[in-house]
Parts: structure tokens; sequence; C-alpha cells
């Protein structure tokens, strides 16, 4: 549906070069990134909204940048970060919206007009809102309304600029399972900027990872976790990516290793597994014992043993205050 050839984007300078992308039907794609790479240029140069520096953009064989905005608007609709100020339109009002490319000077709504817009509140869930003035909103409905919005233009692609910015965790679990549905349900094209990392490990059906030097790398998330390039990219930006786990961390002052045993799969050692690593421990448990050593004996009980001794714990915290470092 959307491609481009040696795309160059950016301002003045190119932040990034040569580049070959595709957008196909039915699919999500989550464009991630270190702050400043780039991703928010890419997307904009994608929707027609900036011109490349070099190299073209096809929607189908025809260049988007040639098209007229109308003609554009009836293929290709956007969802940008910030928030849309509709002093007291009601959320109906706001998504009839996204029918301006079809309508006439006066907006006048034809019935496919009205049915449009009232599909495109019922697959994003947001018709129970219709009567509800935008200002009422919580950011999680008003984000239900945007997409809806765009939706009602009928487009075949949607882009999406850092759709999650504003919501909280569960909110953005939602959020990007109802895209990853909507790509399914309506044979759309998908392609949304975020700093979920995680979740775009889980959700998306392919990944877009762009660093800061300008290098693009596309595959499957688990494709991109195996060949290192998470890891690579990330891991100037202080963030480190466990193979094992699929889970990115943060880097911590290093407190040196510690070994911990334990139920292999119980609940209680992976949390304390975890709790170790946030305070900058360097955890073992391939059955060595080190001089630091942590054992579980259940989800209430865990035993310290160091150079200095023993200690028993009955509650989590206790551990983790006894093995935190010590202010100097």
């Amino acid at each position: 549906m959307l491609s481009s050839t040696s795309l160059s984007i950016g301002y003045h300078q190119p932040l990034a070069s040569n580049l070959d992308l595709q957008l196909r039907p039915a699919e999500m794609v989550c464009l991630i990134g270190p702050n400043g790479a780039g991703k928010s240029t890419l997307l904009r140069t994608l929707a027609g909204m900036q011109s490349p520096l070099q190299g073209s953009v096809k929607l189908g064989e025809v260049d988007l940048h040639s098209l007229p905005a109308l003609d554009l608007a009836k293929q290709l609709a956007v969802v940008l970060t910030g928030r849309v100020e509709a002093g007291n339109l009601s959320a109906y009002a706001l998504v009839t919206l996204g029918r301006h490319p079809y309508t006439d000077w006066r907006g006048t709504l034809t019935p496919h007009d009205e049915e449009a817009v009232q599909h495109a509140m019922r697959l994003t869930g947001s018709d129970v809102l219709a009567s509800r003035p935008i200002h009422e909103l919580s950011d999680g409905e008003r984000q239900r309304v945007m997409i809806a919005r765009a939706l009602a233009q009928e487009p075949k692609i949607l882009l999406l600029d850092e759709p999650t910015a504003f919501l909280d965790l569960p909110r953005r679990v939602e959020l990007l399972q109802l895209l990853k549905r909507l790509s399914r349900e309506t044979n759309c094209a998908i392609l949304l900027s975020t700093h979920d990392l995680d979740l775009a490990l889980r959700i998306a059906d392919k990944l877009w990872l762009l660093s800061s030097q300008g290098e693009l790398h596309i595959g499957l998330p688990e494709e991109l976790a195996l060949n290192g390039s998470l890891a690579r990219i990330f891991h100037s930006e202080g963030i480190e990516f466990d193979h094992a786990s699929g889970a990115f961390k943060v880097h911590q002052p290093a407190c040196g290793p510690i070994s911990l045993h334990g139920e292999k799969d119980g609940v209680a050692t992976a949390w304390t597994w975890r709790a170790l690593e946030r305070i900058g421990y360097e955890v073992h448990n391939n059955g060595a014992r080190h001089p630091v050593h942590v054992d579980v004996l259940d989800a209430n009980h865990w035993r310290l043993s160091t150079p200095n001794g023993q200690s028993e714990h009955v509650s989590l915290e206790s551990l983790i205050e006894t093995l935190s470092p010590k202010p100097t």
C-alpha cells in the first residue's frame, strides 16, 4: 500500500537515508527507537506532511507527495500526539469531521457518511461516548474518538505518532490491542511510533527500529531480538535488552554478583530476581553459589547468606533493605 525508495528524511541534514520501506494491508507496524532518532520526522514524511530530502514515497503506484490533499485524505489518515482542543464539540461531531474529504463545502453528511461515522465509532468502542463533549472525556476516551475520526475517512493506511503518550498502563495496553484488532478487521495498514518497547515486542506484527545514527532495521520483533539489533541500539541509551526474558532493563550501578536459589518457575523467585536486579545486583541461578547468596524458601521466607553470616527475612522488603547499597 505504502512504500518508499531511497528515502532520505530530515531538515537541513538527513536524519536517516536510503530507506526502502513497505506497509502492507492488515499489518500493524511499530516504529521504535531512541529520542531524537527521527521517528516523528519519518511519520510526517510518509504522511505527506513533510517533503523528503531525497527519494520518493508512493501510495500504490502514485507519488504520495504529488497527490491533491483531498485525494490523499481518502486513502491515508493521521493521528498526531498533541491533544486536540475541540471546544464544546461532542464526540460524534468530532468524528464527523473525518468525512471532510467526501462532503460538500457545507459539510453536509449523506446517509453513507452517517453510516461511516457510526461504523468507525462502533469499531473503536467510542459509540457510547457519542453525545459527550470532548472536553469531558478522559485521555483514553479522547484517543479512541480521535482514532474513530481517522477511521471515518475510510483510509487504507493509518499513521499514529505516539498514540499512547498520555495514557496509563492499562489504557496503553487496551489501545495497542485495539489497533491490532482494527488492522485485521478493516484490512488497514497501521504504522505507529511508540516508546512502549515491551508492548511493541508483544503486539506488533513487525518492528521498524530506527537508531540515532539513522540506521533502520526491519523485521519480526523476535528476529530483531535474536540478531542483537534491539540490544545494540538501546544499549547506549541506558537500557539493556535481556534476550532470555525478552524484556528491557534499565542500567543500574553494579553491586556485584549474587546467586539466587528457589523454585525455578516460582513466582516468588521471579520477583525476587527482579528486585535484586533493580537495586543493582548481577543475579545468577546456574547452580553455583556466590559469596552473597539468597535462598527463596517460600513466598514469605528468604534466607540471606554472606561472608558475615546468615539472616532470615519474612518479607521481600526486609531482604532488599539489607542488601541495598548504603549511602556513602
